[in-house]
């Protein structure tokens, strides 16, 4: 009866997830071997990062566009009116990939680019709509399949300023709109479709802490209703696709969500345990229960819950779904995409009562970080690959090992001068690359990987400061020429081989990428130097001939003055 009883429960979806194991999965030695056939390689950017030509050819603006042209809001008052001027070199962009040899490529379409005041009912942009159809059609020419992300954090600004962006769920149904207008216009060619990359940095970021655009800081609450919106807007874009596009185009629709790992500090501490679950379902399970379990993490309903009552609240801080509404949501995934970069220790903190509400006080944790960790780049980022594994196994555990497609993981740099020799990022992608792998021995059912980014581009806040690049951009120069670095002819290797085959070629591996590097270095010193060259004869020489004549008018002046 007991399992009768337990296969009625799996068939009715009632489960319990089961308790991951914090205490296995301990940090291994590097495994040597290749990856199933079939195992799909790639790299990754997004439209506002890459493209520039923010206001050419019937674009409208988007709320990344205001956001960076405010001052104070970007490092170095930096924008991505140009970026990589990727809209202008879709074909020299095109021609890396194909060096690469990757199977694939992640790319995001521009809402206000095709759809400018991003209402369907308005205004279509024919040009970006071509821009897009160009694209797409280049890249299965060259034999790579495109990913399509549906949305890349650039909202059209006319949605923020009308409806307040993800606070209204008016945008439920406008990015439906623009949904349907991408599969009627690109889905015969694009089989691989996601809603949202990282919708977790477009809610917390946006509209709580108000370090991306809009800009808002709406603590406590601007967070948790974004994300309702935008978990609802997901759900009825699948179902969209599936009633109406899914027999014909026979693709899939997924969701990219960016977590890093919690590690408890102490494993055999229950309370570590507790606090190192909150840190995941806090950011992963946030979004990634109700799609694939109904519902918010019951710790997430419970947290926020008892902090909104301790303020006096009559209901929750965090929204809650109808019993339709999960039914609705539930399911709503092809695939999983997820993106990943780093780790944190977690233990328990409790937050004294606070009257003003934060998400970040809602989970009573603290993170800390390994000093021993390499951090190549910026503060946030350690690398730390077993991570990786771990977070990996979670998802199988406690999501019915879905299919997973990698979605970004990479490495950034904040050096200021160009460092084509990353032997960093090709540590980085080694060790991260080779957990993947042993996850797949685990049984996680990963399909994918996408290496972030192909190019150096605009890093949101940051800037120009960061960057995540497998190429180098010579931003200085007019046009933005491409240099790769070492890491590139390392992950060419690795996709080459489908992995790791054996010591020896692994290192072989490593010795010929940093001796290409040496080689493309001095190529771009010499660039750089006519860069240089053109700066003085295009701008310092006229500048210096005007002042030369302004001074001379200004003497002759006084002379004649003096003698008249």
């Amino acid at each position: 009866m007991l399992r009768c009883w337990a296969v009625l429960v799996a068939a009715l979806g009632l489960g319990v997830a089961e308790d991951f194991p914090w205490t296995k999965n301990n940090p291994g030695s590097f495994y040597y071997g290749t990856f199933p056939a079939g195992f799909l390689w790639g790299v990754g950017s997004s439209a506002y990062q890459t493209e520039g030509a923010w206001d050419k050819d019937g674009k409208g603006p988007s709320i990344w566009d205001v956001f960076t042209h405010r001052k104070g809001r970007v490092v170095r008052n930096e924008t991505g009116d140009s970026a990589c001027d990727g809209y202008y070199k879709v074909k020299d962009d095109i021609q890396l990939l194909k060096e690469l040899k990757v199977n694939h490529y992640l790319l995001s379409i521009s809402w206000p680019r095709i759809m400018p005041t991003g209402i369907k009912a308005e205004q279509l942009n024919e040009k970006g709509i071509q821009f897009y159809n160009d694209t797409i059609n280049s890249l299965l020419e060259n034999n790579i399949t495109p990913i399509v992300s549906l949305y890349h954090w650039d909202l059209p600004q006319v949605l923020q300023e009308k409806y307040g962006g993800w606070q209204n769920i008016s945008m439920i149904n406008y990015f439906n709109d623009y949904a349907n207008l991408c599969f009627e216009k690109f889905g015969d060619r694009v089989k691989h479709w996601i809603t949202f990359s990282n919708p977790w940095a477009v809610a917390e970021k946006g509209y709580e802490t108000g370090e991306h655009a809009p800009g808002l800081k709406l603590g406590g609450c601007g967070a948790y209703k974004a994300a309702h919106h935008i978990i609802k807007t997901h759900a009825k874009v699948w179902h969209s696709y599936n009633n109406t596009w899914r027999r014909e185009q026979r693709g899939m629709v997924g969701i990219s969500l960016t977590s890093g790992w919690g590690e408890p500090v102490d494993p055999h501490s229950q309370t570590d345990r507790d606090a190192a679950e909150r840190y995941i379902q806090f950011h992963l399970g946030w979004f990634a229960n109700p799609i694939y379990r109904g519902d918010y993490p019951e710790v997430m309903k419970n947290y926020v819950g008892r902090k909104s009552a301790q303020q006096g609240l009559g209901t929750s801080r965090l929204p809650s779904f109808s019993v339709q509404e999960k039914t609705y949501i539930k399911g709503t995934s092809d695939f999983l995409g997820i993106g990943h970069f780093t780790t944190r220790y977690v233990l328990q903190k409790n937050f004294p009562f606070l009257q003003v509400s934060s998400y970040h006080t809602d989970h009573d944790l603290a993170e800390l970080v390994d000093p021993n960790w390499p951090a190549p780049g910026p503060k946030w980022l350690y690398s730390v690959p077993w991570g990786f594994r771990r977070l990996l196994n979670f998802i199988k555990t406690q999501y019915g090992n879905p299919l997973i497609y990698v979605t970004e993981n990479g490495v950034s740099e904040t050096l200021q001068c160009p460092q084509l020799c990353d032997e960093w990022r090709i540590q980085y992608l080694k060790g991260y690359i080779n957990e993947i792998l042993k996850a797949l021995n685990d049984g996680v059912n990963v399909k994918a990987y996408t290496a972030w980014s192909l190019l150096d581009k605009f890093e949101w806040n940051k800037g120009f400061s960061e960057r995540f690049g497998l190429y180098h951009i010579d931003f200085k120069n007019k046009n933005k020429p491409r240099y790769p670095k070492a890491s590139v002819d390392y992950y060419k290797k690795i996709i080459s081989a489908n992995g790791f085959p054996n010591p020896r070629e692994v290192e072989n591996w490593h010795r010929k990428a940093m001796d290409t590097c040496s080689a493309t270095h001095q190529h771009l010193a010499a660039d750089s130097l006519i860069t240089h060259m053109e700066m003085v004869t295009e701008i310092v020489l006229p500048t210096v001939f005007t002042l030369c004549i302004l001074i001379s008018i200004v003497l002759l002046i006084f002379y004649l003055r003096n003698h008249s």
